[in-house]
């Protein structure tokens, strides 16, 4: 078998799907994509295409390690994305080829479902308790939301007390038997997070992502050391190699995203990685349902998982939802908040591939907001 053909789509709401065929009519799907650059990530499958066209697609690992390490120049996001949407196509083509789920080709499944959590509040987080309410109704055991907007380098009392109450009104409308993860999204410095997480602690957070930027990694261990909350990061880390500095700092929990660390390949590994190091792993995935495939396929098959992100309702998706360009939603129908395993060869899914056709001649440009403080200065987003 052989690969014949690379094709890409620009499709709603901000997403870019690929497409890989052979010359047996196997044909494999994957998600290469950084939010906001993704037209520059096409631009980079059309170059790694220029190697895969004609080769094997069945020899996985090895075309993992060219496409990553083939140029003198490696890593970085969009490389990275690039090539983690590849690899996931190539494994929807061997399970396909085997007639068996990705799963079963990573050793087989380690549980019979998954935990996933719900997206709530936005961006600038607002009006929790309907829509936490209304998740819980929905069966999930679980949500995430933004701790808040544009913050103050050193928060003050205010802000503090504001983040402190949003998840205060999470909690209570969850419950003790449900979880609230809280997304710092790299908004507070190391000084800020710290005050904050200390206010945070009586509410008992699943987890606290992304405390301080990546760039500030080597902050991590004291921020661990003086957390009461456990801590997780890894949404913009695109390897082991970036892992293991957050995991030696004592994080929780991994959050590798499947199309952005290097596909399913790289991310079982950081996950045996994470699993040496006592954290658990819990994906990123604000995307589309092929990446949620992915790391679907990878959940059941990780020992040391915790839970799994998905995109639906999301406040991202205006023009197309988890389920606009699958045939059967089966694979994502949740189940008192959990995802059941099948077995259905490949990642599991079927794309359909009008929708996508479609909605690619539509396209997107979508981008990511810039803030400001007060002052006029830049703010994280």
């Amino acid at each position: 078998m052989k690969i014949t053909r690379i094709e890409t789509f620009l499709v709603p709401p901000r997403w870019l799907f690929c497409r890989v065929e052979t010359d047996e009519g196997v044909v494999g799907w994957g998600e290469p994509v950084v939010e906001g650059r993704a037209e520059v990530v096409r631009a980079a499958v059309d170059v790694l295409a220029e190697y895969l066209v004609g080769q094997d697609p069945l020899r996985v690992q090895d075309h993992w390690q060219v496409l990553t390490k083939g140029g003198f120049y490696r890593g970085g996001p969009v490389l990275s994305s690039a090539v983690a949407g590849l690899d996931q196509a190539l494994w929807d083509i061997a399970g396909k080829a085997y007639g068996a789920p990705v799963h079963a080709l990573l050793g087989g499944p380690v549980r019979d479902r998954v935990r996933v959590y719900a997206w709530v509040g936005g961006d600038e987080p607002a009006e929790l308790t309907e829509q936490i309410t209304a998740q819980v109704e929905a069966g999930f055991t679980a949500v995430k939301m933004n701790a808040a907007g544009a913050t103050s380098p050193v928060p003050t009392a205010a802000e503090t007390a504001a983040v402190v109450a949003r998840v205060a009104a999470a909690r209570e409308a969850l419950g003790p038997d449900r979880d609230v993860a809280v997304d710092f999204h790299g908004r507070f410095t190391a000084a800020g997070a710290r005050r904050v997480l200390a206010e945070l602690a009586p509410l008992h957070p699943l987890f606290v992502e992304e405390p301080v930027v990546p760039e500030h990694g080597h902050l991590l261990a004291g921020l661990v050391a003086a957390s009461p909350v456990p801590l997780a990061t890894g949404e913009r880390l695109y390897g082991r190699a970036e892992f293991l500095p957050a995991l030696t700092a004592g994080i929780a929990v991994a959050q590798p995203d499947l199309s952005h660390a290097g596909g399913i390949s790289e991310v079982h590994r950081i996950a045996s990685l994470a699993e040496t190091y006592g954290a658990q792993l819990a994906p990123h995935c604000p995307l589309g349902p092929i990446a949620l495939a992915a790391s679907l396929q990878v959940a059941f098959a990780t020992p040391n998982f915790l839970i799994q992100e998905q995109s639906r309702g999301i406040h991202y998706n205006k023009d197309a939802d988890l389920l606009s360009y699958v045939v059967d939603p089966e694979p994502f129908r949740f189940v008192d908040g959990h995802a059941p395993r099948g077995d259905a060869p490949g990642l599991g899914i079927t794309v359909d591939e009008a929708a996508v056709r479609a909605a690619d001649r539509t396209g997107h440009a979508w981008r990511n907001p810039v803030w400001r403080h007060s002052d006029g200065s830049f703010a994280e987003w």
